[in-house]
C-alpha cells in the first residue's frame, strides 16, 4: 500500500455536483485540495438526461453540467484523482484515508459520496441486470427502442425518467405501489399528458422473468386485492429510492441507523474535521441545487477549521518549547 507523502488541507470525497462545488470553494480559499472519485466526475448528474430546475439554465443536460462544474472546481487548483475509499483513520493533527491502493494525509475531509438506486430484492433483478433491468433511462434507454418498457416507482425520478424513455419506446407503463404519485405536479402533468405512458395503481413487482438473453415479463401483485398477473416487459428500470453511500464510515459513529450522515448547520460531523455534503447526508431534499448549497457550505467551513487547527498546533508547539527543562 503506498502512502502519499503530501499533507492536503483538504480532500472531498466524491467528485458529484455537492464535491465539485467543495473543491472549488476550498482551493478558491487557497487550501490544497484533492477531489477523490471512484467514477465519472459528475456522479448521478452523468445519468440524468435534463435538468431544468438548477438556477441559471433553462435546461441543460446532465453530463453537460458535469463538465462546466467539473472544469470550475479545477480552476483554482483543487486535483483530481481517482480513489475507492475504504476507511478513514481519524487523527488530530492529520486524519488517514484508506483507498484500495494508496493512502492519504489530509486535515479535513469532506464526505460527498452521495446515494444510489435501491434495488427491488425480487427474484430476477440481479440474474437480468444489464440485460432488461437498468437503474439509468439515459445509460439504456436507446437499447429499447420500439420496446414495451415498465418503470417501478412513483417519485420524480420514476416519472421524469418514464417520461424520458417515450422518446424511445412504443410504450411505457409505470408501476407504483399506490394509487397516487409522490412526484412534483409538473411531471405528473407531463406523464398524464403524454400519450406513450400509462399506469398501474396499487401494484409491485414480484419477480421480473425471461429467458437466457433478456427479460420478457414482470410478474405483478395488487397490494389491495392480492390479484397477481403477468405483465409484458422488454425492460424494467427501477427507481424505488435511494440508499447512502456510506458503509465504510459507519464505524466513525457519523450516521444515523439508517446510514445516512448526521451534520450539524456548517455540516460538520460530530468528529471535527469530518464533514458530510450532499445526497449522503441527512437532508430533506436531494437535489442538485441542494447539493451545490452544501458544498459551498462546506468548503467554507473547512477554511475556518483548518486555520484553527493550525493555530491551536502552533500555540501547543511554542508552550512545549517555553516549558523548563528539570
Amino acid at each position: 500500500m503506498e502512502t502519499v507523502e503530501t499533507i492536503y488541507d483538504v480532500i472531498v470525497i466524491g467528485a458529484g455536483p455537492g464535491g465539485l462545488t467543495a473543491g472549488l470553494y476550498a482551493s478558491r480559499s487557497n487550501l490544497k485540495t484533492l477531489m477523490l472519485e471512484r467514477g465519472l466526475p459528475g456522479g448521478q448528474m452523468n445519468n440524468t438526461a435534463e435538468i431544468e430546475n438548477y438556477s441559471g439554465f433553462k435546461s441543460i443536460m446532465g453530463p453537460d453540467l458535469s463538465t462546466k462544474m467539473f472544469e470550475g472546481a479545477k480552476q483554482f487548483g483543487a486535483e483530481y484523482a481517482y480513489g475507492d475509499v475504504k476507511e478513514i483513520i481519524d487523527g488530530r493533527e492529520f486524519k488517514q484515508i484508506v483507498t484500495s491502493n494508496k493512502t492519504f494525509k489530509t486535515r479535513s475531509i469532506i464526505i460527498a459520496t452521495g446515494a444510489e438506486h435501491k434495488k427491488l430484492g425480487v427474484p430476477g433483478e440481479a440474474e437480468f441486470n444489464g440485460r432488461g433491468v437498468s437503474y439509468c433511462a439515459v445509460c439504456d434507454g436507446a437499447f429499447f427502442r420500439n420496446k414495451d418498457i415498465v418503470v417501478v416507482g412513483g417519485g420524480d425520478s420514476a416519472v421524469e425518467e418514464g417520461v424520458y424513455l417515450t422518446q424511445f419506446a412504443n410504450k411505457v407503463t409505470i408501476i407504483h405501489r399506490r394509487d397516487a404519485l409522490r412526484a412534483q405536479k409538473i411531471l405528473q402533468e407531463r406523464s398524464f399528458n403524454n400519450d406513450k405512458v400509462e399506469f398501474v395503481w396499487d401494484t409491485v413487482v414480484e419477480e421480473i422473468k425471461g429467458d437466457v438473453i433478456k427479460t420478457n415479463a414482470v410478474h405483478l401483485r395488487n397490494v389491495k386485492t392480492n390479484e397477481t398477473t403477468e405483465f409484458p416487459a422488454d425492460g424494467v428500470f427501477i427507481y424505488v429510492g435511494l440508499l447512502p453511500n456510506s458503509d465504510q464510515f459507519r464505524s466513525l459513529g457519523i450516521t444515523d441507523a439508517e446510514g445516512w450522515i448526521e451534520t450539524n448547520e456548517t455540516m460538520e460531523t460530530k468528529i471535527p474535521g469530518i464533514f458530510a455534503i450532499g445526497d449522503v447526508r441527512k437532508t430533506p431534499l436531494r437535489q442538485v441545487a441542494t447539493a451545490v448549497g452544501d458544498g459551498s457550505l462546506a468548503g467554507n467551513a473547512v477554511f475556518n477549521y483548518v486555520e484553527e487547527l493550525s493555530e491551536n498546533l502552533q500555540k501547543e508547539k511554542t508552550v512545549s518549547v517555553d516549558l523548563p527543562i528539570n
